[in-house]
């Protein structure tokens, strides 16, 4: 079970890493609140599980990002809004950081930053030398590298959640996500997701797209 209070901990070192002031807004209701939507009823993959998954793998992969506080800040923010049902939540948790990081202090830049990473993780597709869409990028889909029985947790987690699709809409769909980032050049762009994710990743796409079937 993922220690709450060492995800509010993690959060507050972030938020004043990167703010102008120190004496700003008390950080701890921001995280309670991120916290809060991390731990709504309909997620089952997009939990406080992914949310400190992600920030682990931003640390593993942290020389690799120009900036990996703002990295950092957009993992919180990435699905902190999540239907299943809905296809903006990207677009409505990059608000939600546009409207939170400010009133946090968080400096413009920054924010900006925050929202646009958010938004990348639309596609997981950042352009060549953006770092830090690379970096998100990498964390959020390291996932797809883990060990087979992660892995079909994690695809489980992932039925789970789109219980109200019928399994033959359901894997029609999960196999146009799959195959598309099959698609991709690469689907890890750092040097180290590169090396250590690329081939175990593929297999298991490949694994689970037959799984689906035809």
């Amino acid at each position: 079970m993922t220690d709450l209070d060492a995800l509010r901990s993690r959060w507050l070192q972030t938020l004043l890493a990167v703010r102008e002031d120190a004496a700003g807004p008390d950080p701890a209701p921001y995280a309670d609140n991120l916290l809060r939507r991390w731990s709504e009823p309909q997620r089952r993959y997009h939990t406080v599980e992914h949310l400190a998954a992600v920030l682990d793998h931003i640390d593993v992969l942290a020389a690799y990002a120009d900036d990996p506080d703002a990295v950092r800040l957009a993992a919180w923010f990435h699905d902190a809004v999540y239907l299943p049902e809905r296809s903006e939540n990207e677009e409505r948790s990059a608000r939600l950081a546009e409207r939170a990081l400010p009133e946090a202090g968080v400096p413009e830049a920054t924010t900006a930053e925050v929202a646009r990473l958010v938004r990348l993780t639309v596609t997981h597709d950042p352009e060549p030398g953006d770092a830090n869409g690379a970096v998100l990028c990498d964390a959020d889909l390291a996932v797809l590298a883990a060990p087979p029985r992660a892995y079909a947790a994690y695809t489980a987690r992932v039925r789970q959640e789109y219980g109200f699709v019928p399994d033959e809409a359901f894997r029609a769909g999960r196999a146009a996500v799959l195959r598309q980032l099959l698609d991709l050049p690469r689907l890890f762009r750092t040097p180290y997701g590169q090396r250590e994710w690329e081939t175990t990743a593929r297999h298991n796409i490949a694994a689970e797209l037959e799984l689906l079937g035809p």
